[in-house]
C-alpha cells in the first residue's frame, strides 16, 4: 500500500495529469468519467456540474475511486486513490473549481469571455475526496525487477499511444 506522502503519488497529484474517477450507478455499474483535479495536500477535488451523473451518484453513495497515470509508455507509472466523497456548493466550490480551473486552463483562457465564464458556470459544484486508500505502480521498477531492463533498454517495444 502507498502513501499520499510517497515520492510518485505527489509527482502525480501535483502534476497535471487527467485522472479517471469511478462512482457507482444506481443499479450497481460503474460511471468512469475522465477529469480535472486538485489536491491540496490531504484532499482532492474534481470540479463537475450538479446535474452530472457522478454528482448525482454520489448523493447516494458517497464511495469514489480516482486513477491517475502518467499516459506515458516509457514511464508508466500511476496510483489509484479509493475514498469517500461530498458535495461542496456556494463559495466553498467556487473557490476550489477556480484552483481547478486554474491547473488546466491558461490565464488567457480563463480571460475570455468564451471559455473562463462558461467553465465557471457550467462546473457549478465541487466533489471533495477523501482517500482511505492509495495503490502505486510503476512499470520501471517491474521492467528492472522482472524484465531485467528489456522495455527500458528497447525503445520500439513499447508501443505509442494514440493523442
Amino acid at each position: 500500500m502507498a502513501s499520499l506522502a510517497d515520492a510518485l503519488a505527489q509527482q502525480l497529484l501535483t502534476g497535471r495529469h487527467i485522472a479517471s474517477l469511478a462512482t457507482a450507478n444506481p443499479d450497481g455499474s460503474l460511471h468512469m468519467v475522465a477529469v480535472w483535479f486538485w489536491f491540496d495536500g490531504t484532499h482532492l477535488f474534481v470540479a463537475t456540474a450538479s446535474g452530472s451523473r457522478k454528482a448525482r451518484n454520489l448523493q447516494s453513495n458517497p464511495k469514489v475511486s480516482l486513477m491517475i497515470d502518467s499516459r506515458d509508455p516509457a514511464a508508466s507509472c500511476g496510483i489509484t486513490i479509493a475514498g469517500t466523497a461530498q458535495i461542496l456548493a456556494g463559495d466553498a466550490s467556487r473557490q476550489k473549481n477556480a484552483e481547478i480551473h486554474g491547473r488546466y486552463l491558461s490565464k488567457a483562457a480563463l480571460a475570455d469571455a468564451r471559455v473562463g465564464p462558461v467553465f465557471a458556470a457550467w462546473d457549478d459544484v465541487t466533489i471533495q475526496i477523501t482517500p482511505t486508500s492509495v495503490i502505486a505502480w510503476d512499470m520501471r521498477v517491474a521492467d528492472r525487477q522482472f524484465f531485467g531492463g528489456a522495455l527500458e533498454s528497447n525503445p520500439g517495444y513499447l508501443l505509442t499511444l494514440e493523442r
